[in-house]
């Protein structure tokens, strides 16, 4: 099948000569075949011709969840990767959440099997323990064989510094990926959202921000000890922009991400006790939301994601301190960036 594309505004930055230009773009069988800025198609050619048409090349998520295996009632495989691609993603990273937990090599074939012939890309993660419970290393190499991009213990730091020592000397010899959740849960106790004047106003627990940064210092200091490669996951204040700016000086092989809802809400959302705003790691403050800002535009993060989490409406539906944390957001990522900033950047 052949689609023409008329007068569609290309969003390529790495390209200077098509960005922000307006061209028709002529798709054979699935692949771009003609950008021009009039091409005469075969009659038999299906034109699109809508205003205000925008074109870019495919977008990358970091960190999603399905519910596949185990949780098929709150989104498949299937299900994920279509709403995916209707969003504008052609690659998306696949935590291990599931039930039971990705850790073995044959949960990471069902995945790349479960996922083919989609439109959108499936990269799964691996736990780095066994059943992501924080004591063993899980057969990461294995794994990484099989096809997983890295291990990560979904939302549970490794509170055993030994262990993230050992693995990221163990995942050098094949160039594994190490993810670490930046909260101390000692720190955190039974806070639940942002410690700070809100939380304060509101009579919930908070969360202090040292929480998060303090397991950041302590990874980034065994990083430097051992070397290897170092993810850390939807940071969240100001403070542990500036942690990684100075590791990533010192040459530290360290990489970052942070929500799209922490990105964009402040904590005064949670004045209606809501619990879709109900995230780990919480919403902060503008000053926190601003630095982050700060280090995507200055290349200190590395990845926006949505950190998409499809969750039953009864662990949502109750009482805002019984609320399960997540929130969906592939929907809703593009919209919500382009309002923070221009299409250029975006």
């Amino acid at each position: 099948m052949n689609i023409l594309l008329r007068s569609a505004k290309i969003i390529s930055a790495l390209n200077k000569d098509l960005h922000l230009k307006k061209r028709d773009i002529l798709i054979k069988n699935g692949v771009v075949e003609q950008i021009a800025a009039k091409i005469n198609a075969p009659r038999t050619t299906k034109i699109v011709d809508l205003k205000n048409l925008h074109v870019s090349l495919g977008w990358f998520d970091s960190s999603v969840c399905f519910g596949e295996p185990g949780y098929e009632e709150r989104e498949t495989i299937m299900n994920g990767l279509s709403t995916a691609a209707k969003s504008g993603f052609t690659d998306v990273v696949l935590n291990p959440n599931t039930y039971p937990v990705v850790d073995s090599s044959s949960d990471i074939v069902f995945l790349k099997n479960a996922s083919r012939g989609n439109a959108t890309n499936l990269y799964p993660l691996g736990t780095l323990t066994v059943g992501a419970q924080g004591e063993d290393l899980a057969e990461l190499y294995d794994m990484g064989n099989a096809g997983a991009v890295g291990y990560y213990d979904f939302k549970s730091p490794i509170t055993n510094s030994n262990l993230l020592k050992i693995a990221l000397q163990y995942v050098q010899n094949f160039d594994g990926l190490v993810y670490s959740q930046p909260i101390d849960k000692k720190i955190m106790g039974k806070g639940i959202v942002n410690e700070g004047t809100v939380s304060t106003r509101l009579g919930l627990k908070g969360i202090p921000a040292l929480a998060e940064e303090l397991q950041i210092v302590r990874d980034l200091f065994i990083l430097e000890y051992t070397g290897g490669k170092l993810h850390i996951p939807t940071i969240s204040t100001s403070n542990s922009v500036r942690l990684i700016a100075n590791a990533k000086k010192k040459g530290l092989d360290v990489s970052c991400s942070v929500a799209m809802h922490n990105l964009y809400f402040t904590d005064e959302v949670l004045e209606e006790f809501d619990t879709a705003y109900k995230v780990m790691p919480p919403l902060r403050t503008k000053k926190d939301i601003n630095a982050l800002r700060r280090g995507l535009s200055e290349g200190i993060i590395d990845f926006v994601t949505t950190d998409h989490i499809p969750l039953n409406i009864e662990l949502k539906r109750v009482e805002f301190d019984n609320a399960t944390y997540g929130t969906i957001g592939l929907e809703s990522a593009f919209g919500l960036l382009n309002q923070i900033f221009d299409i250029d950047k975006t």
